[in-house]
């Protein structure tokens, strides 16, 4: 049971959590806005008042959790669009929140911590984090990461049906396994294409090295990752405008790599 105190929204106490409708949309008092919903689970109570102020003067929906088991409830109870995460919750680690989550839940998650080991942000993106930044932060890079992986998942659902995915002059037919750049068609291996659709696949977020390991070659091959930096080095040569500076296939250091997305429509 939520207590009445431990809900805020926007900066008012909820008294009740509103009704959710089929499928998990909320109810709205005009039909004809869509305000993101987001959780932050944090236990500094500055720091999400910081992130619920900003947040709601960029349009969002914002409800808070001060704890693990909170944020898990209320995630539960309310299919948010979004949820922020820190990892050193007083009652249940980070990562266990989001190994939790996603058993039920495809909501994106970013990740705020002051952990800045690489062996910890490995941990939380395999665990299914999406993005994962270090405190201090700024609200503006934030925001820009929010509305990227809000973006992915618009995009994702688009993918699922017509099983295209185009970001600037790239165009990939998931379906015909069939790359195009610049309009003229680029020939990919079989590992090539397999290694691509693998990040379209999460396209917008840190895959880390081990993820692609596993999904291309095998699980037995998760730790030789030497494999993954010569055919990422042939991607990029196929498909980079200059593969010594890439703007698509985008190195996350000691932790992976990202497909961006910057120029979805």
């Amino acid at each position: 049971m939520l207590e009445k105190s431990q809900l805020t929204r926007g900066g008012d106490t909820a008294s009740a959590l509103p009704a959710k409708r089929p499928g998990g949309m909320r109810q709205t008092s005009n039909p004809g806005a869509h305000r993101p919903l987001i959780i932050v689970v944090e236990d500094e109570q500055a720091i999400r008042h910081f992130l619920r102020t900003g947040l709601t003067a960029h349009g969002y929906e914002v409800l808070e959790a001060d704890s693990g088991k909170l944020g898990l409830s209320l995630a539960s109870a309310r299919s948010p669009d979004l949820l922020i995460l820190d990892l050193g919750l007083p009652d249940i680690d980070g990562v266990d929140v989001v190994k939790q989550v996603r058993h039920w839940s495809h909501a994106p998650i970013i990740v705020l911590s002051a952990r800045s080991d690489e062996r910890d942000k490995v941990e939380t993106l395999e665990a299914g984090a999406d993005d994962y930044m270090t405190k201090p932060f700024g609200l503006a890079e934030l925001v820009a990461r929010i509305q990227v992986s809000l973006r992915r998942i618009a995009f994702t659902a688009r993918q699922d049906l017509d099983g295209r995915f185009v970001v600037g002059s790239l165009h990939v037919d998931l379906h015909r396994h069939r790359v195009y750049r610049d309009g003229q068609q680029t020939h990919l291996t079989p590992k090539e294409f397999k290694l691509l659709a693998a990040l379209i696949r999460h396209a917008g977020r840190v895959v880390t090295q081990r993820q692609l390991m596993t999904a291309v070659w095998g699980p037995e091959y998760k730790d030789k990752t030497h494999y993954l930096r010569i055919y990422m080095a042939a991607l990029r040569s196929k498909l980079e405008a200059d593969p010594a500076q890439p703007k698509l296939l985008i190195t996350e250091p000691g932790t992976g790599y990202r497909l961006a997305t910057e120029d979805l429509s």
